[in-house]
């Protein structure tokens, strides 16, 4: 090309480029939805797209490895390292501040106990159940086709099936994607009853039946709140109640899927410990429990008070913590309703100890599991046995970008997206579940041998610790009241006497 007519060419595209910013700053200054742009054209749009990178800037440029949120660097990089078969080993010592206040720590012996030969797992099932389950340390939490791609929840079932643990359905329905690969199912059923319920929106016995009964199925969960939004529904947003979606929950395509905030089929704890009697016998009497995130002292009581009416008690209750959550919630409600975790479990555990029921009933903790030390930790609080969700999308790929709900997951994870799906390769990821879960299991039994202990049972409130400031620590034997079994029934202790009197099973609404 020769230089005049090199200098045409550039002309010319500065032409075009000049016409192009001009017709850009003139819709800016004529257009009313945004302030910004009508005071300062073109150069305006730079405020947003800085605003989009924000998230990607933060994580990979910002923060450091021990304080990113929800999960910080060091966590996803052991979720992805194990997930890939690698240790998940680091050199050079610890970042975090070991003597800051809030800091935990397990308790070591100087002798350490020798590692069991197989690991160990949690029986689930009380003496009314007649088909009990041999329930993992850590399992898939509950997630539900919708929310979850066809191939994430493939993935993760295959997953499942070739490492022996569980995956929970989430109140998404059981689907053809939980079934197709043959992996241990715990099928959640929420206020919303989906795939099993009638017109208008009630459990329909017969089609529960049929689901709960298939093989694949070992046991029910029926959610009355999650971590993330307690107190209201589950909502998938309109763009991804696909044709299919719509069909296998029994909803209209194309609509906002929202769960209604509370079951039609009871309205008291005693209503509830029935429902749950009838569905044990609906499903040919496999092992049925409650999932919640854990509010009033008072309702947990009110429970532990029907249990004993009835006479009958929930073979597992899990126990979701409020920093639990993968799906969309109003940050009012991720940031300010429900109680964590650590309250919440052994505010559960230490309930079901003072009423005597504790040794029927198997606890579940989910919220932030992720590493062997979650496990171990969430034992001594009360727990038999963990579930992950977000830690269990990491393995498939999950790069913490937040836009679960939007339908533009960059990783095919959260996506009805067909383009985006494809990017997540069952056979691949699978593999990588399977490897993140028993790598994880594996670390928890040898942390557990570092303690001194062969067997979960054998860990105690001593051996876990907290700074409370850089020179004072205390075990949790001493920072929390541990209920004797059946406290509650012959001399309720000043911290609980009020809430105990309160409790009533005739109903969710009594307080003190």
């Amino acid at each position: 090309m020769s230089r005049s007519s090199l200098r045409t060419t550039v002309a010319a595209a500065l032409g075009v480029a000049g016409t192009a910013v001009g017709a850009l700053a003139a819709h800016d200054l004529t257009q009313k939805r945004h302030t910004i742009l009508r005071i300062y054209p073109v150069i305006g749009h730079m405020r947003y797209l800085l605003e989009g990178l924000r998230p990607e800037l933060q994580q990979y440029f910002i923060e450091r490895n021990w304080d990113g949120r929800p999960f910080d660097r060091d966590i996803r990089s052991i979720v992805y390292q194990r997930a890939k078969g690698i240790h998940g080993e680091q050199a050079f010592g610890t970042e975090r501040d070991v003597d800051a206040a809030g800091y935990e720590y397990l308790v070591h012996s100087i002798h350490p106990a020798p590692q069991p030969e197989s690991v160990p797992r949690v029986q689930i099932g009380g003496p009314d159940c007649a088909r009990p389950y041999s329930m993992a340390l850590l399992n898939v939490s509950a997630m539900s086709f919708g929310a979850l791609s066809a191939n994430a929840v493939r993935a993760l079932n295959q997953g499942a099936q070739r490492g022996g643990f569980a995956q929970d359905t989430g109140e998404g329905s059981l689907t053809p994607y939980h079934e197709e690969m043959g992996g241990d199912l715990i099928w959640e059923l929420g206020t919303g009853y989906f795939g099993a319920r009638t017109e208008d929106g009630r459990l329909d016995e017969d089609i529960f039946r049929d689901k709960a009964t298939k093989d694949q199925v070992k046991c029910i969960s029926v959610k009355l709140s999650q971590g993330a939004k307690p107190g209201i529904g589950g909502v998938l947003p309109a763009p991804k109640v696909s044709a299919e979606i719509a069909e296998i929950r029994g909803v209209p395509a194309g609509e906002k899927c929202v769960s209604p905030a509370s079951h039609t089929m009871f309205d008291t704890p005693v209503g509830l410990i029935e429902f749950l009697v009838r569905l044990r016998e609906l499903s040919g009497g496999k092992p049925v429990g409650i999932k919640l995130c854990v509010g009033s002292k008072v309702e947990v009581l009110s429970l532990c008070k029907a249990m004993l009416e009835v006479g009958t008690a929930p073979d597992f209750i899990i126990v979701d913590g409020s920093e639990g959550g993968t799906g969309a919630a109003p940050l009012e409600f991720e940031d300010h309703m429900g109680m964590p975790l650590t309250q919440g479990l052994m505010t559960m555990h230490n309930a079901l100890v003072g009423t005597g029921l504790r040794d029927r009933i198997r606890l579940g903790a989910s919220g932030k599991v992720a590493a062997g030390n979650d496990i171990v930790k969430r034992i001594i609080q009360g727990a038999d046995f963990t579930n992950s969700a977000r830690a269990m999308m990491m393995a498939i790929g999950c790069i913490q970008a937040q836009r679960c709900h939007t339908g533009h997951c960059p990783t095919g994870v959260t996506t009805q997206d067909p383009y985006r799906q494809r990017g997540l390769v069952v056979e691949d990821k699978s593999v990588r579940v399977t490897q993140y879960q028993q790598g994880t299991v594996a670390e928890a039994v040898k942390l557990m041998a570092a303690m001194g202990v062969s067997s979960p049972s054998e860990l105690r409130p001593w051996m876990l610790r907290r700074n409370l400031s850089q020179t004072a620590n205390a075990s949790y034997a001493e920072l929390y009241e541990w209920l004797e079994p059946e406290q509650l029934l012959t001399d309720p202790p000043e911290d609980w006497a009020a809430a105990w009197a309160a409790a009533s099973a005739q109903s969710f609404r009594t307080h003190h």
